[in-house]
Parts: C-alpha cells; sequence; structure tokens
C-alpha cells in the first residue's frame, strides 16, 4: 500500500503547491510556484493576472515530477484544493473569459451578475480546474461561501425560484454540486499532456481551502483551535452542528461529509505583513540570511529572539487591508521610541498576530461554550521557533505544529484517501496520515505578562484609534 501515491493540489493567494504523498501520509515530492502579484486596483477590483492558477498549476506539476523517485503508474488519485471566495467567469472551451477575481475583489460582495455573453459558467477556483482536469461541470458544494444562491443549510442550490433569482446568478451557468472526498471526474489527454499527472487518473473534491486545512492538520472536537497562517489568518474549530446566525464566528462547511468548520474573524493580508517588514528592513537581512543558508524570515526570528517580550511598549495592529464594509481601517504602530529598531518592529508584527488571533479564538470558543486546551499552528510561519513560542505565551496553552505544517495538501491527500477507500473515515485517515512534529509549552511569567498587555492596553486601541482614521478617510478618501 505505500507505494500508492496520491497527487495533493493546494492553490493559494500567494503560491500554488502540488504535492505527491503516499497513504500513509509522508511527503514522497513536491513543488510550488509563486504566483503574480495580484492586481489592485483602485475602484476595489483585485484580479489573478491572465491564466495565472492554472498555469502555475502546470508548472508546479511539471517540476514535481521531475523529483519523483517512483513510477507514475503507481498513482491512484489526485486531491483538488484551492482558493475559496474567489469567482472564476469561464468560456465553454474551459479558457477564462476574464482573470479570476481574487477573495480581496470588492465584486465578491454581491452576487454575479451576468453582462458577458463569453462567460458559459460562473464556478470557484476548485469548478474551474475540475473543469480544466477533467471536462467535468462539478465543484465541491463545501467551496461556495458568500453570495451565492447556495441553501446553507443543504448545500443545495435553492429550489424556491424566487429566492435563487435574488442572487443574480443564471442557474445553467452553475455547476453540479457534490461531497467533499468525491470523484468528480477522471483526467483528460487535454490535462496529463498540460501537467504530466496520467490519463484516467481520478480527480477527488476537497472543499473550501480553510477547512481543508484543518483536516490537514489533524483537527478534532476536542477544544484545540487550529491558528492558520497565510495570507489570510484566520482560528479554526470543527464540530457537528451547522450553526447559523453566530456573532463572533461563522459556520462553513467541512472537508467531510456532516462536518462544519468554525472560522473566527481573522486577518486580511496577514503574513504580507511579514514580508512586508522583511523587505522594509532591506538587502542587508536577505545578504545574512543566505550567508547562514537560512531564509530571511529565519534569520528575523533570530534577531527578535533579542528582543524583550513586549518589545519595550511597542503594539502593531493589523488592519493592514480593509474589510468591504470598514474602508476607513489602516494598520498602526504605536508606541515608538529611539530604541525601537528593525527586529522590535518585526516581534511587534509576530505578537500582534498572535494577540489578535486569540482575543478572536477566545471569543469563538466562549460563544460556543467551549474550553480551549490546545491550539495548532500551520503555514509557513509556524516554522519560526519564536513565533511558535509567542504563540504559547499569547494563548496560554501547548502550541503544536506538524510535520506537514503547509496542511491543505495534507487535507487534500486525506481527501482522496477517503474518497477511494483508503480509510474508512476521518479519524482513522488523521491517525495513520497526520504527524506532530513538536509541541511549545507556554512559560508563566510570558502568560502573565501577554495577558496583562492584552487585557489593558491591546484589547483597547482601535477603540481609541478607529474615530481618527475615520476622519483621515474623510480627508484623503483612502
Amino acid at each position: 500500500m505505500n507505494n500508492q501515491y496520491i497527487v495533493a493540489i493546494d492553490g493559494g493567494t500567494q503560491s500554488t503547491k502540488v504535492a505527491i504523498f503516499d497513504v500513509l501520509g509522508n511527503e514522497v515530492c513536491s513543488h510550488s510556484v509563486k504566483l503574480r502579484e495580484i492586481e489592485l486596483y483602485e475602484n476595489g477590483k483585485a484580479l489573478h493576472p491572465d491564466d495565472d492558477l492554472w498555469e502555475s498549476l502546470k508548472k508546479a506539476c511539471r517540476e514535481m515530477f521531475k523529483q519523483l523517485p517512483g513510477d507514475k503508474k503507481d498513482i491512484i488519485g489526485v486531491g483538488l484544493g484551492s482558493i475559496r471566495c474567489c469567482r472564476a467567469l469561464v468560456k465553454e472551451d474551459g479558457n477564462l473569459a476574464s482573470p479570476v477575481q481574487s477573495w480581496m475583489d470588492i465584486r465578491l460582495s454581491k452576487p454575479y451578475e451576468h453582462d458577458d455573453d463569453d462567460v458559459r459558467y460562473v464556478t470557484t477556483t476548485t469548478g474551474y480546474l475540475t473543469y480544466r482536469l477533467t471536462g467535468e461541470t462539478k465543484d465541491t458544494r463545501s467551496n461556495y461561501v458568500g453570495p451565492w444562491p447556495i441553501d446553507p443549510v443543504t448545500l443545495e442550490w435553492y429550489d424556491d425560484k424566487a429566492k435563487f433569482d435574488t442572487y443574480t446568478t443564471p442557474r445553467e451557468m452553475l455547476f453540479e454540486l457534490v461531497d467533499p472526498s468525491t470523484v468528480m471526474g477522471y483526467i483528460t489527454e487535454f490535462a496529463s499532456e498540460a501537467t504530466g499527472i496520467p490519463v484516467g487518473v481520478p480527480v477527488v473534491s476537497t472543499s473550501n481551502d480553510k477547512a481543508v486545512e484543518g483536516l490537514g492538520a489533524g483537527l478534532v472536537n476536542d477544544g484545540t483551535v487550529l491558528v492558520s497562517l497565510g495570507t489570510y489568518i484566520t482560528s479554526m474549530m470543527v464540530g457537528e452542528k451547522n450553526n447559523q446566525n453566530t456573532v463572533n464566528y461563522w459556520t462553513n462547511p467541512g472537508a467531510t461529509k456532516d462536518e462544519y468548520l468554525y472560522e473566527s474573524s481573522g486577518i486580511r493580508r496577514g503574513m504580507t505583513t511579514v514580508t512586508w517588514i522583511k523587505d522594509l528592513m532591506g538587502s542587508d537581512v536577505i545578504m545574512e540570511a543566505e550567508k547562514r543558508k537560512i531564509s530571511p524570515e529565519a534569520y528575523l526570528n533570530i534577531l527578535a529572539s533579542d528582543v524583550p517580550i513586549g518589545c519595550d511598549g511597542l503594539y502593531t495592529v493589523l488592519d493592514w487591508l480593509a474589510p468591504p464594509d470598514k474602508q476607513y481601517k489602516r494598520g498602526t504602530i504605536i508606541g515608538f521610541n529611539g530604541t525601537h529598531k528593525g527586529p522590535h518592529i518585526f516581534r511587534s508584527v509576530l505578537e500582534g498576530i498572535a494577540l489578535t488571533m486569540k482575543n478572536n479564538a477566545q471569543a469563538m470558543c466562549d460563544e460556543l461554550g467551549i474550553e480551549l486546551t490546545n491550539i495548532i499552528v500551520s503555514g509557513g510561519g509556524s516554522n519560526g521557533e519564536l513565533f511558535m513560542q509567542i504563540f504559547a505565551d499569547v494563548f496560554g496553552v501547548p502550541a503544536h505544529r506538524n510535520i506537514i505544517n503547509g496542511s491543505a495538501s495534507m487535507g487534500a491527500a486525506i481527501c482522496t484517501a477517503l474518497a477511494l477507500g483508503i480509510y474508512n473515515n476521518r479519524q482513522e485517515a488523521i491517525e495513520h496520515m497526520v504527524k506532530r512534529r513538536d509541541t511549545f509549552a507556554p512559560i508563566d511569567d510570558n502568560v502573565r505578562i501577554y495577558r496583562k498587555m492584552n487585557e489593558e492596553v491591546y484589547k483597547h486601541i482601535t477603540s481609541s484609534t478607529d474615530e481618527l482614521l475615520k476622519k483621515s478617510y474623510e480627508i484623503f478618501g483612502c
């Protein structure tokens, strides 16, 4: 059974990763292709340039197969995961009618309105890539997050015509919905020639990318919260109830049938902020990192480890991208004095992320009536030892990370294993495929300081700055 391979596709906002796993969750090989910069416009439009999602997937597959030590004939399935909350307008022939609309696009706050005769289908990124790979107009029902004409309880297109029509999306332009962990179709000759994946390999549905990530992290309903460090940072829990009309979290479809993902408020352009600080600190950081043969982020973690907890009173609020309904929001860094240098700012950003997510996750747990007992941290940022310790200290609970910390790819592999009957259920697949790397225990003195910082200062910053930012927005219109 170990010689059976699963191709896992993890499409993100900043890159497309394709990995091959065996059925015991060991990564055999992988390759990531960085996506081009999202094109941001003053009118609120945000686009993935040209056909970047498909082109990056083709390149990632071809490069990955150069590393494969085994035989392609042992590939048993492809798990397809990609970014949620995007919109793809597709022609009949499978080409895009226009570039994919990013989740940051202001138009995604409203249903699609048909005004272009070139558009045959309107779908998600997973639907678009399914069509490219298989020629089938099918998509996972669990990736329709946002203003789609879908019943939040049944996860079917609305039967009620009057209700459906309020969404202004023609029914004949929508794909057939299937459950996660379902075979949607098979790799065509066209797709095989483009990607190198053998003809006839089954392509399996996953879910929205956060639910896939939760599954790949081994998230279970025991008071554990997953903190996902991506372009959008959020915290998540899983459960079996489709809770609606909530205040401090919302319910998404899960990555397996009858599973639900509870998701707190998050940080838009979250880890992009870390990249911003790295770029701000200049070429010296990159040069020194190269000399040490480590990443610039790892080098910044080393520098920031010498900065005292709390950064000598420097606080960062991570509103780097304003939400559509609060366009006045801006990121703020307050508390500067002459002693602060680049590493202080870097650590302050890390602490700001952890403090924000602690407050968001705690509000979710309180509303659910669940005690927060552990956290799992996923994403590239979890490679930082300092960042992991900050999370443990700010949350005041053990912080775990897994061997596969880009857990969306693992989640796609698990969905495939379930669809093909390798494992009988979610728990069995997690037990066989998800492996923990290490755990960071909270340090009591640090927990005490962070709790005091949070309760007495950090929670109250925006109540003092929002009114000023609103006035600034009125002056500059941005």
